[in-house]
């Protein structure tokens, strides 16, 4: 499924999904920035939903935790079940491959001076950021990048 216009003119939201929270990161042109961290609870679709439509976005970059193996997990499911959830509403959803994007924001916040307990509140918001960036350098051809919903349950 393509989209129409230009992509570094379209705003996209990465997603960090775990199971207590939500790491948010927003597009501003073909940059990828951490925006926040919300509860995974009850009204996160709806916080989302209702922050793509304030931001004007087009597609939603889920991550998907799978192992290093490449086998889904716990996490992976988890992911798609809320990726489902969050396409029920007006916007596309991909799914992202998301291996090491902890890890990865975890290294990035350490060598920029955070400690632990500094970092925690931080490390979603910064994956996400990793996701939509890896999401946004793929997009090609007017096509978006990533997975369908579809194509990430038969992964």
């Amino acid at each position: 499924l393509g989209c129409s216009g230009r992509f570094d003119l379209m705003r996209r939201i990465g997603l960090d999904v775990g199971l207590a929270r939500i790491g948010v990161a927003l597009s501003t042109g073909s940059l990828a920035l951490p925006h926040s961290v919300i509860s995974n609870d009850d009204q996160s679709i709806l916080k989302l939903l209702d922050l793509a439509k304030e931001v004007g976005a087009s597609v939603f970059y889920v991550g998907l935790p799978l192992s290093l193996s490449g086998s889904q997990t716990d996490s992976t499911r988890m992911a798609i079940d809320f990726a489902v959830i969050l396409s029920e509403g007006e916007f596309e959803v991909r799914m992202v491959d998301e291996r090491l994007t902890s890890v990865s924001a975890k290294r990035a916040l350490h060598k920029a001076g955070k400690n632990s307990r500094q970092q925690k509140p931080l490390i979603d918001a910064s994956a996400a950021s990793l996701i939509l960036d890896f999401a946004i350098a793929s997009e090609r051809d007017g096509n978006w990048s990533g997975l369908t919903l579809e194509a990430a349950r038969e992964y």
